[in-house]
């Protein structure tokens, strides 16, 4: 696993975020300076000074459970407030499209063009607000020095710890449903024509060699049809990208997208990362008190003395009722026991068996490497 993950995992899915909460903010009529202030005082401790060197030195990414919770308290970092429905939405839909991003890089060198996207949007955000557009700019810099030296294998290997964290998520968002980007399975469509990546050559040619030259014809397989390369994006502050993915697909929209989940995220997500198990709960419990003080709680400081300005965003739509997520067991195995027996079953037993408390390990130098992180987030400079 690369060491340089997570600095890229928290701006993409920082970015993702403000995308969809810009978007609910437009659509819902909230007044100009609330929306800004919500997304000014988002960003400006996303990029807190000390907060962001920490988080740019070589380290492990934070686990779904951390991750999420570092979310959760970011999003309330302001006078906005979401219920428990829409920050599920919000955090799905986020997740969704960071992995949809991972997945539609060409090549692993274009994950920096995609971050650097997501930076141009959270500048644009700022306009105007001198303190926090400084802050922009320190993390473009820190980008160009952490990965502008970067190589294809250290990007293959960001890549690679990217598709771990997103692994057994297939969470269906209607917006790549209603474009043909993902499957009714929660799985992404791959495109197979289009632009090869930079420094490939299209597939879709046979070469016929002779001694003297080499003369290639075009092929058209059910493989698809690809095109040349287009011209390589730059990593410059004020550059190109050359690339679409990273930018806001809620730009021009007014309705909300959605999400609806898939069997297998009900069972890894739900049952898991959001609410638990009875064998984590010491754990989780630790976790979620620690980042609930370094990320400042709903109910403290300065919170207080804006109360009367709170107001809540809801994901759903603005005429649409908030909905319970329902999961569908669908056919799903189920295994069935006669509590009526006086002899413990043998497949009881056996359920019981992967429940077992494993004996507890030495905890790790890493194993708070968030507390220290996120007290910064939320500290003074």
């Amino acid at each position: 696993m690369s060491l340089r993950t997570l600095p890229i995992l928290f701006i993409n899915l920082g970015g993702e975020m403000l995308y969809i909460l810009d978007q609910r903010l437009r659509a819902q009529n909230i007044a100009p300076e609330k929306g800004r202030k919500v997304m000014h005082d988002i960003i400006s401790t996303m990029f807190k000074q000390r907060f962001v060197e920490e988080l740019f030195k070589p380290q492990e990414s934070y686990n779904k459970r951390a991750m999420r919770t570092v979310f959760d308290r970011l999003a309330h970092a302001s006078i906005m407030r979401l219920n428990s429905t829409s920050m599920d939405k919000l955090y799905d839909l986020m997740t969704m499209s960071v992995k949809y991003e991972v997945c539609m890089c060409p090549r692993p060198a274009d994950l920096l063009l995609v971050t650097l996207n997501h930076m141009d949007a959270i500048r644009d955000f700022v306009k105007g607000n001198v303190e926090v557009t400084a802050l922009v700019e320190k993390v473009f810099a820190l980008l160009e020095s952490t990965y502008g030296t970067a190589n294809t294998a250290d990007f293959q290997n960001i890549r690679q710890s990217l598709l771990a964290f997103f692994q057994d998520m297939h969470i269906r968002v209607s917006i790549f449903l209603r474009d043909g980007l993902q499957g009714n399975n929660g799985r992404f469509v791959i495109a197979t024509r289009g632009p090869v990546p930079h420094g490939s050559a299209p597939t879709n040619r046979i070469r016929f060699y002779r001694s003297d030259s080499c003369v290639a014809t075009p092929y058209e397989g059910s493989a698809g049809r690809f095109e040349e390369a287009l011209p390589p994006g730059s990593t410059a502050a004020h550059g190109d990208r050359g690339t679409r993915i990273g930018t806001n697909m809620y730009a021009n929209s007014v309705a909300p997208a959605s999400c609806t989940v898939t069997e297998s995220d009900a069972v890894d997500e739900l049952a898991l990362t959001r609410r638990g198990s009875s064998s984590n709960a010491d754990i989780a419990n630790a976790e979620l008190n620690v980042l609930a003080s370094l990320l400042g709680g709903a109910e403290g400081g300065a919170s207080k003395e804006v109360s009367h300005n709170l107001f809540r965003l809801n994901l759903d739509g603005a005429s649409s009722p908030q909905k319970t997520r329902v999961c569908d067991r669908g056919n799903s195995s189920v295994l069935r026991f006669d509590a009526t027996r006086t002899a413990i079953p043998s497949e009881l037993a056996a359920a019981a068996a992967m429940f077992e408390e494993k004996p507890k390990e030495k905890a790790s130098p890493a194993g708070n490497k968030g507390a220290d992180l996120f007290e910064l987030m939320m500290g003074e400079d």
